[in-house]
């Protein structure tokens, strides 16, 4: 089957859609049918064959690739958003509602008017939603999006100087915890760790799964561990570099540095399990 990714918006989620026997190029821009209404994306990449089983729901098909008009109609309802985000603001405020308005998004043939806010708590905004359905005499749907979605709205810098990511490249947000923090032996502050979203820093995903494959043959803090000069406890580890720290058992403040493959040690159930699953899976 002959598809093509198609996005909405910069660093947008991008969706698949069947391309049937239109002529697509990338950055084609098309007209599409999705679960809002009609709107017009652009294609990402060349089109490329996807098999029926890897389909996890009914694809549909693009409807026609963008007319002149088609453009026109998007950029004129491009430039009304920043002033419907402004009266929505202007009418939140009057209504004593609770709520940070992000962003607006007329579907192209404005029959829905999309707009996205933030909030802490729930928002009884039915008030709200006759108002501007008066004044834009449309369909109004609002939407409450997460801390992460209205940081990416506007930006910033990171605690690494740089544009933060979900500004830069990220299309999608990943899980992040604070295992993988653990796992990479970072500061537990939440000041250091945390964005300007206030959750978990979507870079701390980045590399977790090079930490976790290192981790597989490395000692873990409290381990024992048999060196030339004896069994010693690691009181540090430096995967990376394959760095550990000990304190010898039988002698008192005496300290050592070690390579892992300089010592000896056991690893523990859990950690000998995980490889063992590790490594069935690898061999499928």
């Amino acid at each position: 089957m002959k598809v093509v990714r198609v996005q909405f918006k910069p660093l947008g989620k991008r969706y698949y859609f069947g391309v049937k026997d239109f002529k697509i190029e990338d950055h084609t821009k098309v007209i599409v049918n999705t679960i809002r209404g009609v709107e017009l994306g652009y294609c990402v990449g060349d089109v490329f064959d996807l098999k029926e089983e890897d389909l996890i729901s009914e694809l549909k098909d693009i409807v026609r690739i963008a007319t002149k008009e088609d453009i026109e109609k998007f950029n004129h309802n491009k430039e009304e958003e920043p002033n419907i985000v402004s009266k929505t603001k202007e009418l939140a405020k009057k209504h004593n509602l609770e709520m940070k308005v992000l962003e607006a998004e007329y579907t192209l043939d404005q029959s829905k008017l999309i707009i996205y806010f933030e909030s802490e708590g729930r928002v009884d905004f039915r008030d709200l939603v006759k108002d501007l359905a008066e004044i834009y005499h449309t369909r109004i749907e609002l939407r409450q999006v997460g801390s992460r979605d209205g940081a990416k709205v506007f930006g910033g810098i990171g605690p690494c100087g740089l544009i933060v990511c979900c500004r830069s490249f990220i299309t999608q947000f990943d899980n992040v915890s604070v295992k993988m923090a653990k796992n990479q032996n970072l500061s537990l502050n939440p000041v250091k760790i945390s964005g300007n979203c206030g959750k978990l820093l979507c870079c701390i995903n980045y590399e977790n799964e090079l930490y976790t494959e290192l981790r597989k043959d490395a000692p873990d803090v409290g381990d024992i561990v048999e060196t030339k000069e004896g069994l010693a406890k690691v009181l540090t580890c430096d995967v990376l570099n394959q760095n550990i720290k000990v304190k010898y058992i039988d002698e008192d403040n005496k300290f050592g540095y070690f390579k892992f493959d300089e010592v000896k040690f056991t690893p523990s159930k859990e950690k000998k399990k995980k490889k063992e699953e590790d490594e069935d899976a690898s061999s499928l």
